[in-house]
């Protein structure tokens, strides 16, 4: 299980990149068919919201790549043991 934990990481590592490019040309797109203000807009807004999910997917690869989540707790008393 833990291997597939491993390379569970490197699909959420290269998927947050392949996201955000995903999104900004899809925006380019669509900005480049109606340029006008509502459009730059709600695009802008769309890359600042998906921005922080896509960042957040890396790092969750990456802990998962370094085995972070080979031991997860039993219970709530053992979350707060630090191990």
């Amino acid at each position: 299980m833990n291997t597939i934990k491993k390379y569970a990481g490197l699909l959420w590592i290269a998927l947050g990149p392949l996201a955000m490019y995903f999104l900004i040309q899809t925006a380019a797109a669509e900005i480049h068919k109606k340029p006008i203000a509502d459009t730059w807009v709600q695009w802008s807004i769309f890359i600042i919201v998906a921005l922080p999910i896509a960042i957040g997917m890396i790092f969750f690869g990456l802990f998962a790549l370094r085995g972070e989540y080979n031991q997860l707790p039993e219970d709530s008393a053992d979350k707060n043991s630090g191990n």
